[in-house]
């Protein structure tokens, strides 16, 4: 049989209400009420790798984080989250390694159904959001459904993703768009 978990996070239509669901997400607002209320950055951020799927070592998470279950919250090593950000994780979010993440920025993986009837019943479901290797947001960036960056992307300050980029590129707008390609290439020295 299968769970509304499992349902959820596999991004098929689940019921949001499920019991399991709701046990989760009122252990997650305690947990956050005790994170983001923790001046101490160690003991915060170890509070926060407690409820991730998985994190890398080196990681550090500013103050008034928000999500919803973090057992879909995937990030690689080197990660630095700013203020605000906020994880809807009700399909699974992955960062590759050495991501920065400015203030005030969301991912979104929850979908509600655009037909009233459907959406009226509490039907939700999701798309996985997926972004690679050393990427950089600035802050106020919006990041949806479905949505994958490949590695070295920079997305501008306030933009809105709607869709998925390549490697090595600038994005930026609403929706995003590709402003220039980035050359990474080695270094001579």
């Amino acid at each position: 049989m299968t769970t509304e978990r499992e349902k959820m996070t596999a991004g098929k239509p689940f019921e949001q209400f499920d019991h399991e669901l709701i046990k989760r997400r009122i252990l997650v607002r305690e947990m956050l009420q005790k994170i983001n209320n923790t001046p101490n950055n160690e003991e915060r951020n170890t509070m926060i790798k407690g409820l991730f799927a998985e994190t890398g070592d080196e990681f550090f998470v500013e103050t008034d984080l928000q999500f919803d279950y973090g057992f879909n919250i995937h990030i690689g090593n080197n990660f630095f989250g700013n203020y605000r950000l906020t994880l809807m994780d009700s399909c699974p979010i992955t960062f590759g390694k050495n991501c920065y993440i400015g203030p005030n920025c969301g991912l979104y993986t929850n979908i509600h159904p655009l037909n009233a009837k459907e959406r009226i019943n509490d039907v939700e479901l999701g798309a996985p959001i997926t972004i690679g290797d050393n990427a950089w947001f600035g802050g106020d960036v919006t990041i949806l459904p479905g949505v994958t960056l490949g590695d070295n992307v920079v997305v501008g300050a306030g933009a809105v993703v709607t869709k998925s980029f390549g490697d090595n590129v600038v994005i930026a707008g609403n929706p995003a768009k590709v402003l220039k390609t980035i050359d990474n290439g080695q270094d001579d020295n």
